[in-house]
């Protein structure tokens, strides 16, 4: 009898495997870029600074530190207060600074509003780092020129330590914000924190950055 012609070994299981996995891009994860902000400070703002006030030391120079963001909703608190009030404010914080904003309550109560302690009353957030520059950023170059006859920021509202306070009156000023998706128009108040030591310093590290005062 002839022999068997031997059948044909299947190719391996694993060469089409491997085949797919080098066809399929390979994504690539690398640093998140620098915020605009943030460079216009290392390049432009820190050399001015230093020739300003005579810095010895690159450590001497006020940097920002963080971005206190609050935003009040008292009504929320009262006895009988719709509690939606809240959400609604919290998620319209999180939408304009890109962080999860935390609740805020009252310490006492307050007959008068009928808030008992510890409703809810409020929300805030915090922003360091990269967020802050980028909150900053479009808080002076987008959302400021929107206020309806604005004629720039006071530039006392310092408390002595180079912490610098604001406000705005409606979160509609903010791009992010859509008017038809929002059930009320609320305020915020916003507190930047720099490590200068005198208000002259921390009001020239905003002036650098972009913080439009106005003239005294």
């Amino acid at each position: 009898m002839p022999p068997k012609k031997e059948k044909a070994k299947p190719k391996a299981a694993t060469e089409e495997p491997a085949k797919r996995k080098q066809e399929e891009p390979v994504e690539q994860h690398g640093p998140a870029p620098e915020p605009r902000l943030k460079g216009i400070y290392k390049e432009q703002v820190v050399p001015a600074l230093t020739k300003e006030f005579s810095y010895t030391n690159p450590m001497q120079v006020p940097r920002l530190q963080k971005i206190v963001v609050n935003m009040g909703v008292g009504q929320a608190g009262q006895t009988g207060g719709d509690a939606k009030l809240l959400d609604n404010a919290m998620r319209d914080m999180s939408i304009i600074v890109g962080q999860k904003p935390c609740v805020t309550r009252a310490k006492k109560s307050i007959s008068n509003f009928k808030i008992r302690a510890g409703a809810r009353i409020g929300c805030k957030v915090t922003l360091r780092g990269n967020r802050m520059y980028e909150f900053l950023d479009r808080f002076v170059t987008t959302a400021l020129p929107r206020v309806r006859d604005f004629q720039g920021i006071s530039p006392n509202s310092f408390d002595g330590r180079g912490n610098f306070a604001t406000g705005v009156r409606e979160q509609l000023i903010f791009p992010e914000i859509e008017y038809d998706k929002i059930d009320k128009v609320r305020g915020m108040d916003i507190i930047i924190c720099t490590s200068a030591r005198t208000d002259e310093e921390a009001r020239s590290l905003l002036k650098g950055l972009g913080m439009p005062f106005r003239e005294r």
